[in-house]
């Protein structure tokens, strides 16, 4: 895996990871996570970079080794839908695939219902309502990262804590990105016409419903794998899925 930077439009330094060669497929991280952690760790990188598909995985802004700055003027609204057609100008991308979870699988049905034509895209571990509904999300990861060192060992927001101090990740950058959030009419999706594949874990029921999702972008494929927010990530079945579904043709 290659690590490398770019400038986005404002001026900020932004790092993307580079594994594999072939038909590129972007991949976007969640909140609070990295390229790396995101694709790498569980192994999905790795199994499309084995099908020979060069995999590109951005960190957004504030996270990982992208620009962390404090300065909530580095952080305008959808700053991350922009950063991430930067990188794919940057990069020159044309016939690609396009992908993320949570966070990240916000941003790409954001960027699709703005217009974006990948080849293929995956909308994974979201559902419909903070999509639409995006603006002033995150208040559980705004009183976490407001009030760390005072949370109950062992309690969600402790662990929450424990893996924000692991990874070094910047709980003054990460709250500005809360601030980023804009909402996607829901008309906005009636003119995708992109293959698409929306998909979560089962158990994952606080993002809203997935179904509601897949039905709202024509033509989408929904499907669903064991486990819940996180453990649907590490799951065998999400990777099996999105690498089928990369790999299948732009018009199935």
């Amino acid at each position: 895996m290659i690590t490398q930077t770019f400038q986005a439009a404002d001026g900020f330094t932004l790092a993307y990871h580079d594994l594999g060669t072939g038909r590129p497929v972007v991949l976007a991280h969640g909140y609070m996570s990295t390229g790396p952690e995101a694709w790498v760790s569980t192994g999905i990188a790795d199994r499309l970079a084995a099908d020979d598909r060069r995999v590109i995985m951005p960190d957004f802004r504030g996270h990982g080794e992208s620009a962390r700055t404090r300065d909530p003027q580095a952080y305008p609204m959808d700053v991350l839908t922009s950063d991430a057609l930067a990188l794919i100008a940057h990069l020159g991308l044309s016939d690609y695939d396009l992908g993320g979870y949570s966070l990240g699988g916000r941003i790409v049905a954001r960027m699709l219902a703005l217009g974006t034509k990948p080849r293929r895209a995956v909308v994974a571990g979201t559902g419909l309502e903070p999509i639409i509904h995006a603006a002033g999300r995150g208040e559980r990861y705004r009183r976490i990262l407001s009030n760390l060192g005072t949370f109950a060992p062992g309690s969600l927001e402790a662990q929450v804590e424990e893996h924000l101090v692991s990874s070094g990740a910047d709980p003054v950058a990460l709250l500005h990105v809360l601030n980023t959030f804009v909402d996607t009419p829901l008309e906005a999706f009636a003119g995708i016409d992109v293959p698409t594949l929306v998909i979560a874990g089962d158990a994952d029921i606080d993002r809203g419903s997935v179904a509601d999702l897949a039905a709202a972008i024509p033509g989408s494929r929904l499907r669903l794998v064991p486990g819940d927010h996180i453990t649907a990530l590490t799951s065998s079945e999400l990777g099996d899925e999105i690498a089928g579904f990369i790999g299948g043709e732009a018009g199935e």
